[in-house]
């Protein structure tokens, strides 16, 4: 008979794995979720949702938490939680960022993430949303810069320009966005240039002004002050 504590050795050290940024990026499971996540988003005519919004807010996050000067584990978490970030999205519009978070704890789960580094990516993609969330974190706080960050003309799904409406107009009107990040001002810029023959800037602030609020506090909770400039002038 074999020992009992032989054969229950490997289920624990398989708890305890190293997940890895480019582990998830990899998983099929998880590219297959993000396009599904996207489709429910196209079918609803939102903006693109999928793997180049993961990608794109995956990036900016990493720039922000080294910004920071996180560890580099911390930074690697908070890579995967805004990869995922979206993910809920395949369920349901509504509440996706719990839906989401549920989600992901399932997939790291399967991966082999302790818990202890798994629960702060809940929480951040749990609060990434401005209707109902919050930052709680750095890791929090970078997700929801990056993730508001992201306007782009690329992200219009919508073939049919006479149809557009006001979000695929400010969208489409965005020419180029970035993120910059100055530790000696202690200031998180997002520089926009806007086509103002799709979209004026005030109508970019009728559906964006919440979402330049949580920015603005998560900024404010890393120590930083959130700027926008649009067309090179500053607005604040």
């Amino acid at each position: 008979m074999s020992n009992p504590t032989e054969t229950a050795a490997p289920a624990i050290a398989s708890e305890n794995k190293v997940v890895t940024f480019k582990k998830v990026k990899s998983s099929s499971r998880v590219r297959a979720m993000i396009a599904g996540a996207n489709e429910v988003m196209r079918a609803m005519g939102y903006t693109e949702h999928g793997l180049r919004h993961a990608d794109v807010v995956s990036g900016i996050t990493r720039y922000i938490m080294e910004g920071l000067g996180m560890p580099p584990r911390q930074v690697e978490l908070a890579t995967i939680a805004a990869y995922l970030h979206d993910i809920g999205n395949s369920i349901n519009r509504t509440d996706h960022p719990i839906s989401g978070a549920g989600l992901a704890f399932q997939i790291l789960s399967d991966m082999g993430m302790p818990t202890e580094e798994i629960t702060p990516i809940l929480g951040a993609i749990g609060n990434h949303e401005e209707t109902g969330g919050q930052p709680v974190s750095n890791m929090s706080a970078s997700l929801i810069l990056a993730d508001k960050s992201d306007v782009h003309f690329s992200r219009v799904q919508n073939p049919v320009l006479e149809t557009f409406d006001i979000h695929d107009r400010v969208n489409y009107a965005v020419q180029k966005s970035r993120v910059e990040m100055d530790s000696h001002d202690k200031t998180i810029l997002l520089a926009l240039e806007i086509d103002t023959n799709f979209a004026t800037v005030m109508e970019y602030f009728e559906i964006f002004l919440n979402r330049m609020v949580m920015c603005r506090r998560s900024a404010s909770m890393m120590g930083y002050r959130f700027a926008l400039s649009v067309n090179g002038t500053s607005l604040e």
